[in-house]
Formats: C-alpha cells, structure tokens, sequence
C-alpha cells in the first residue's frame, strides 16, 4: 500500500493544479493500492470545495477503488497529538499527523504528497524515513 495525502488527491481532479500532469504520470507506475485517511481525504474536499463536480470526482475515486480510506484506531490518536507536538515547529496539521500515525501502525514507507518539504522530515517509528512519491 502507498499512503496518499490530500495534495496529489487535489491534483488529479483539478487539471488547472499545476501538479496535475506530474501526479497523473506517478499515479499511472503506481501498482500497489492507495490509501488515505479521513483528515487528508477531509482536507482534500475542503480544497475542492469551488465545484461540487470535483467534490464528486473524489468520491469517484473512492467508489472506484482507486484511493481507500483507511480508518484510524483509537491509539493513533494520542500517537497523532505527540506527533503534532513534536514537529510544531513545521507546523504538523491533523491530516499528516493521521498519515504519519497509519504509516507507524501499519508499517507504510511509501507516500504519495507534493508535501515533499515535510514528509522529508518527519521520522515515523520504526521505519526511518519516508519514500515520496513522485520522486523528482
């Protein structure tokens, strides 16, 4: 599995983002399944929120399969508040806390953010560091 956080999900319906083509091409050598939790596919929505057609396109993806969401347990979210204070000074929103918290759980390297920035940094137990996607 391949976490997904809301900016590539943003991208691939919005053809105006200027990480649309660079986002399409990643996802076409993608062959494991995708993954995202509710903060970032929450985030997402609000991001699209200009068009309901695109709001829909996203719940396409998930009615596909192409993106799954994945649930949070109840010890990720005291793990989610300890990463939040740990990296405050980035700052860590909700939604990578949540993707940094699944990734920890489940053992996911892997992930598909143009928050390159971040994810570079951020060190989830037991795993070191993160593989971005797309890679430059």
């Amino acid at each position: 599995m391949i976490l997904a956080d809301a900016g590539p999900l943003i991208a691939l319906i919005h053809k105006d983002d200027a990480n649309h083509h660079r986002c399409v091409e990643t996802l076409k050598s993608i062959t494991e399944p995708l993954g995202t939790v509710w903060p970032a596919f929450t985030e997402a929505m609000y991001l699209l929120s200009f068009s309901w057609k695109a709001q829909e396109a996203l719940w396409e993806m998930v009615d596909r399969g192409v993106v799954q969401l994945l649930a949070l347990e109840e010890r990720d979210v005291s793990r989610m508040r300890d990463l939040m204070k740990k990296y405050r000074d980035l700052p860590m929103d909700l939604a990578d806390a949540a993707l940094v918290a699944l990734a920890e759980r489940e053992k996911i390297r892997r992930i598909f953010t143009l928050d390159r920035r971040d994810f570079e940094v951020y060190r989830p137990a037991k795993l070191n560091r993160f593989i971005v996607l797309p890679q430059y």
